[in-house]
């Protein structure tokens, strides 16, 4: 895995072993990055069960102002700190060792881009965005992506006050963006 563009770019990553984290492909993560490059240069970035960090280490790259990584595995947590250093963009990063409904209690600045790619299967998407409708960081502008199996079912997201705004199908899997809903 490596950083598709911007400061960092053709940097590769370490990757945890074994298989309790999916890394997003650079094709995928290519495909994210430019729906999203409008929106980067700047912004506040959340990047919500990090694994190794590429997604938020990708924004840091292409000019994000802050990025939190949200990842609750110890060794996990480490690469992400190895990655940042390897990246020199540790400077902007913060890396919150511990589960995501502690880790946004953390949070106390808005936040632009909020990407979550959570363990498949769980039903975890729906209980970190009804936490997230909650948040005072969350705002109508906040752009929020989720990384999921492709039959995952979203038709959830109206009752805890989203709109699906964009849903952008690969093979196997799927990124789903929301945004808060007005009113």
């Amino acid at each position: 895995m490596r950083v598709i563009a911007g400061s960092a770019r053709r940097l590769r990553l370490k990757t945890p072993e074994g298989t309790n984290t999916r890394p997003t492909t650079d094709r995928i993560k290519e495909t994210l990055f430019n729906i999203l490059q409008p929106h980067v240069e700047g912004c506040v970035f959340l990047d919500l069960f990090s694994g190794s960090g590429g997604i938020g280490i990708e924004a840091l790259s292409r000019g994000a102002k802050k990025a939190y990584f949200v990842e609750h595995n110890r060794e996990a947590a480490k690469l992400i700190r190895e990655n940042l250093e390897f990246t020199r963009l540790s400077q902007g990063a913060v890396v919150l060792q511990q589960d995501v409904f502690s880790a946004l209690g953390s949070v106390r600045e808005k936040a632009d881009l909020i990407f979550m790619d959570p363990p498949y299967g769980q039903g975890m998407e729906k209980q970190v965005l009804a936490r997230l409708f909650r948040e005072a960081f969350v705002t109508n502008d906040t752009l929020i992506m989720i990384e999921a199996a492709l039959p995952t079912d979203f038709s959830f997201v109206e009752e805890l006050g989203f709109t699906l705004i964009r849903e952008k199908r690969y093979k196997t899997n799927k990124h789903m963006f929301l945004r808060r809903s007005m009113g």
